[in-house]
């Protein structure tokens, strides 16, 4: 079973960089980048719901199957 991240194209196509990620967030650039590969099975859901809203999207539509 195996989750897929859409943070990079969610970022891409709201053409939001890491640096803006950051500061919408609060998060690190390794928090961010760890949420953008395979390890976002490994993030808080807290820290999922902080990306969701800084990006407003939903928490569902960081990742799929």
């Amino acid at each position: 079973y195996m989750l897929r991240s859409n943070l990079k194209k969610i970022m891409n196509d709201k053409k939001v960089t890491y640096k803006e990620l950051e500061a919408r967030t609060g998060l690190s650039s390794q928090t961010i980048t760890r949420a953008r590969n395979h390890l976002i099975i490994d993030c808080r859901m807290s820290t999922l719901l902080n990306i969701a809203q800084a990006l407003d999207v939903k928490v569902k539509d960081l990742f799929s199957e």
